[in-house]
This record gives structure tokens, sequence and C-alpha cells, in this order.
């Protein structure tokens, strides 16, 4: 095989992976593949795969595909630790099987249904989507890992295997520069990088044309390029935390890959990575919890690549984004979760990533993206003791969209309690025309109000007007219409709303004061509406946020709305509801020998609204996995509709105690 292959020892390597390091890390992983060794392979069926034509179900299909793919994950790090014959036919028997499934495409993906009519595989016409891609690097990198043991054991199988891989993927990236994730009509989004990126190792590791090899990686420079410019200067990514994993990270991963062939990024690409590296740790609340926005789930269900953020955080002189990947070096899974697909679990294994010392996290106070309009702060900078809130800006029309504008999110001791639900399991309306009929998406199950009987509304011109961060000590909003000019602290400057963070206290003491305004009134169509101010101010020395409402209606404006204003508070864990006070209490890491933790009171002015608790059973998976049987709304209504005035709510934390420690 005359390809270059990709950046990883190879089963040659002994040292490497009969090493003690190595098996102790995979030691979990080995027993299961040899419990399962010899056993029938996950299946994917037909029936499944049209069930998502028939009833909108994706994950009866996907789940059998995902189960395939991680038995050969498994059978493949087994067969590098002990490479005998018993291991390797493992290995032989899921290529195979990979190679004679009818697509590599998702279900959910694929145009036969719309263009034909089927609701089977067009196999002649294949479809190039994530899990196309993924199969494909799935099948390169063990054909580098292994490839002397397969020519031994069974040859013939590598060949199949480049075969495949030009039908499927390398031709269909060259030969049609028309698909919709490459930008054509179609904003970029994390399809793109995470695409290409495993469209570059099939590659360097299966193209054996040396021509053909160079152009595939001139057009993935070409394409992630386009990823880095698209992506604001101050590294801000508006599918949130969850889809950084599968969008920017994917991005600097095929930069790894890129720089192994030759190619390195520009330098208006670098600015942005340098930039986009501070966000994951930007947007941390403490222990696994982060902000969430978009289709992203709060408590990520798996271990990420950590070591991607490492290395490029060294390479871009990121010490806190560094100090903060290292944080995970020494957590359980932290040198490898077998749920990770291979390529990422090799890169977890080796590399300097393997050898980094286990740190605490840096736990910054103040973080802000001013492009996307998302802002956080935690009132005791590097320690998640006390309050950490965020406050989202934006418009209602972002990647993986939800309708939140000038939503919160509140966690007391590094665990939210005032929370947005996160990412639903996908389904077939879950991206069509009915996606905001989904309760989990709409503006009534997050954290904003509904105004005279009327929701946000999906869509760009919806968006927050105005959005302003200050760090100075918090003061009285000013009246609605006087110039924002007028606002105590200091905001932030034109070269500041370029970075993603600005320091806490240089003494490193108690923050100071933190506020953010947003206009959200553009996100609501509602006659007459003039203007509507949400100010969230965090005050570290009391302990508390305060969140306030502003508004002014036209004069002309009816006095007959169609329904009643309401504030929606969404909250995780146990709810008392007493007048003018709510008592939240959420942990869900506690045992019976652990101390209870503090509780989040929120309390009104119960004169101006009536309260009262809606309980939301979860039967989603994805959501009882972060915040088990049920999530509450608090609903504040308002018990008269004024042409102008304000509304406050105030939180704090109650009892003693922590429910989180780094």
């Amino acid at each position: 095989m005359t390809a270059p292959s990709l950046p990883a020892p190879d089963v040659t390597a002994r040292n490497f992976w009969a090493g003690q390091r190595v098996r102790g890390a995979l030691a979990p992983t080995l027993a299961t593949a040899d419990a399962e060794r010899g056993t029938p392979w996950p299946q994917p069926l037909a029936s499944q795969y049209a069930r998502f034509f028939r009833d909108g179900v994706r994950t009866a299909y996907e789940e059998q595909v995902a189960a395939r793919q991680a038995r050969l994950t498994r059978a493949t790090l087994a067969a590098l630790v002990e490479p005998d014959d018993a291991h390797v036919d493992e290995v032989v028997d899921g290529v195979l099987l990979l190679c004679e499934q009818s697509s590599w495409c998702w279900a959910a993906h694929d145009d036969s249904f719309d263009r034909f009519g089927r609701v089977t595989p067009t196999v002649t016409e294949p479809y190039l989507d994530l899990g196309a891609g993924e199969v494909a690097a799935q099948l390169a990198w063990v054909d580098h890992l292994l490839g002397p043991r397969l020519d031994e054991r069974a040859p013939g199988v590598r060949r199949r295997v480049r075969h495949e891989a030009q039908a499927r993927v390398l031709r269909p990236f060259t030969d049609r520069r028309d698909w919709w994730w490459l930008g054509v009509d179609h904003p970029i989004m994390n399809w793109s990088p995470w695409i290409q990126g495993n469209v570059l190792a099939a590659a360097l590791a299966l193209e054996e044309d040396p021509a053909r090899r160079e152009a595939v990686a001139g057009l993935v420079a070409e394409g992630i390029a386009a990823y880095w410019a698209s992506l604001p200067a101050d590294g801000g990514v508006d599918e949130g935390y969850h889809y950084w994993w599968q969008g920017a990270a994917r991005a600097l991963e095929a930069q790894d890959l890129l720089a192994f062939a030759g190619i390195d990024p520009a330098p208006e690409a670098l600015a942005r990575i340098g930039a986009t590296v501070a966000f994951p740790h930007a947007m941390h609340l403490g222990g696994d919890w982060y902000v969430n926005v978009a289709d992203g789930a709060a408590r990520p269900l798996a271990t990420w690549p950590w070591n991607v953020v490492h290395a490029w955080a060294l390479r871009v002189g990121d010490d806190a984004a560094a100090q903060h990947a290292a944080s995970y070096r020494g957590r359980p899974g932290g040198l490898f979760d077998e749920r990770a697909s291979l390529p990422r679990a090799v890169g977890l294994l080796s590399g300097s990533w393997a050898d980094a010392p286990a740190v605490a996290p840096p736990l910054v106070g103040r973080s802000v993206f001013p492009a996307t309009g998302v802002a956080v702060a935690r009132s005791v900078p590097g320690s998640t003791r006390g309050l950490t809130v965020s406050v989202k800006g934006g418009h209602n029309d972002e990647n993986h969209n939800h309708v939140d504008v000038g939503s919160v999110i509140v966690a007391l001791d590094g665990v939210p309690v005032v929370v947005d639900a996160g990412k639903p399991t996908y389904r077939a309306g879950t991206f069509g025309p009915d996606r905001y009929d989904l309760w989990v998406v709409r503006g009534d199950w997050h954290n904003v109000p509904r105004v005279r009987g009327v929701e946000q509304a999906p869509g760009a011109e919806y968006a927050a007007r105005t959005f302003e961060v200050s760090d100075g000590a918090a003061v009285a909003a000013p009246a609605v219409g006087q110039d924002a000019e007028r606002r105590a602290g200091r905001s932030l400057t034109a070269d500041e709303a370029t970075s993603p963070t600005f320091d806490a206290p240089a003494d490193g003491g108690t923050a100071a004061g933190w506020r953010v305004r947003v206009e959200i009134g553009r996100a609501y169509p509602v006659s007459g509406l003039v203007e509507w101010w949400r100010e969230v101010a965090l005050e570290p020395a009391a302990e508390t946020v305060t969140v306030v409402d502003s508004w002014a209606f036209s004069p002309a404006a009816t006095n007959d709305p169609g329904g009643p204003t309401a504030w929606h508070w969404l909250l995780a864990g146990d709810v008392v509801l007493t007048p003018g006070d709510a008592v939240a209490r959420f942990a869900p890491d506690s045992t019976p020998d652990s101390p209870p933790g503090r509780a989040l009171a929120i309390t009104w002015d119960p004169a101006s609204v009536e309260a009262a608790l809606d309980v939301r059973a979860l039967d989603d998976p994805e959501l009882s996995a972060v915040w088990g049987e049920h999530l509450t709304r608090l609903r504040l209504t308002a018990r008269s509709e004024a042409p102008s005035g304000s509304f406050q709510v105030t939180m704090r934390p109650i009892g003693s105690g922590m429910q989180e420690d780094a």
C-alpha cells in the first residue's frame, strides 16, 4: 500500500501497545471485547432503517449501527494489544460486515425517500453524511493500525475496504461539490468539519493515487479554512458546548491531519483557533456540568477528547484552556472512554496528553462571547462555591436553534438549578417544519417571559437588539428608554468584545458585581411592544442573582391582550412553592451518606403575580439521563397588564454545604 497512512503507532509498535499504561487504560474494554468475541454481531435491519420514514423513529437503526461500530473499535484495540489470529479474525468480521452494509448513511440523512420514494438505501447513489464519514474513517484507522496483520491473516480485506471507501465516500466527495454542508446555499455548521475530517482520514490511509490524495487534502484544507472563517472572531459557537465538540473540535482534529499531510493553518485560521479553544472552559459550571444552549446536554453522556484541546491550547498559548483539559486526566475514563470512536480513542491513548499531570480546572470568573451573545460569570473565581449565571442573547434561527433569546441559567455550587432542558432524542420531526412544536425547543419551556400571551417566535428576525455586559458594581437599571451609556460599571470595549474572557479582580478575592442588559422585545411578535429589557445581575458579596424585566408599549397598543404575561423558570430537582418564594434543590450525585447540599431560593413580589408549578415528567432517555425523572416550570403570571413597568425575581442559596467540590 502506497498511502502515507495516519499519525499514530500501528500494531508493529509493540512497546506502545503491549505496555502497561495502555493495557491498564484498556482493561475494561479488553474484557468486554473478549466476552463478546464469537457472539452474534449487532445487525441493522431494513425494517429499522424504514422506521424513520414510516413513524419517525431513527434510533432503532442508528443504535444498531453504533453498536456494530463500537464493537469493531473494541475488537481493534484488543487486536492491537494482543494481535493473535482470534483477535484479528474478530476485526475482519466487523470490517466485512460494514463493507456489506447497504448504506453507511443514516436513514435520517438519506435522500432516497425524497428523490425516489424509497424507504431503503439506493446503493448506486450513496449519500455522504455524518454516518458515512464515520464508517470510512473507522475503516481507515483499522487499516492503518492493523494493516500488516490484516495482510497476513486475511489477504484481500484491505482491497475491499479501499473499494467501498472510494465508491461511498472518496468519489462522492470529489465528484459532487454541491453538498449542502460545504456551505452551498446553507450556512456552514458542524457537519462540514466533521465529515471533511473523516474524508481526509480515509484519503490519507486508503487513497493509493498520490495525485487524488493530494487533491482531497487540498479540498479539505479549503473546507476547514471556510469553517474557521465562519466562526466569529471571539471564538463563540452558536450551537453551544455540546456541538462545539462535533464542530470546532472536529475541525481541530482535521487540522491535525492536514498538518500530517503538510498543510498548516493560515494566520487568520490560527487566530480563530486561538479564540475558540477557550470556549469549553468558559462554559464550565463545575464538575461535569456546562452551560448548554441549542441542542446541547448540560452534562455530557461520554468523555470528550480533551487531548485535542490540550494540544492546541499549548500550541496557541492558552494556559487556562490547557489547565481545564488537563483536569480531565485524573478522572475515570480520562485516558480512554470506550464510547469514543476509534480515532478519538487512539488519540486519547497516545501523544503528550497521555503524560499530562492531572490538575484542578481554572473555573474562570468571567467569560463573554459578544458575537453570539453569551455571557457567563461566577461569584467565586477559581471555585464552584456560590452562584454561576449565564445569559443568552443571539437570535432564534441559530444552528440547532431553541427559542431562547434572553434565557438565563443559574448554577449553585457548580450544579445547574435554573436550567435549559437541552437536547432531546432526535426523531423525524426534530429538524422538519414541526420542530417548534417540541416542548423542549419552545420559548415557553425556556427561562424567558411569555408576553401578553405570546411566545417568542422562531426566525433570525426575532433577536436580541442589544447585548451589554458590565463587570462593575451592579445598580438599579436605568428607566426603559434612557441612554445605555448611563449604566454603571465597566462596559466592554471594542477590543474586549473580540476576546472571550476578561479578568477577575487582580487580588484574587471575591469578584465584583456583574450584569448583562439585553433587549429582547424584538423576539416577540407582539403588536405595540416598544422595548423589553432584561437585566441580570450577579452580586458575589450578597450571593444573589437578580433578574429585572422592564417594558414599554406604545400608547396605541391594544388594551385587550391575547393573554396574560407570564415569567417562566425551568427548575431541576425538587421544588417547594410558598407565597412569594420557591425553593429548588437538585443533588443528582447525592448518596445516603452525603450532606444534602444547599438549595436555591427564588423570590418575587406575590402581589404582582400568581405562582404555579408545572411538573414535566421526562420520558425521553437523553433528557432523563441528565435531569432525572422530571423538570419543574415555575410559572409567574401577571395579575394585571400595564403599558409599562418592571418585575424582579431574586435568587440566592439557602442552607449549608456543597453540591460539588470541583
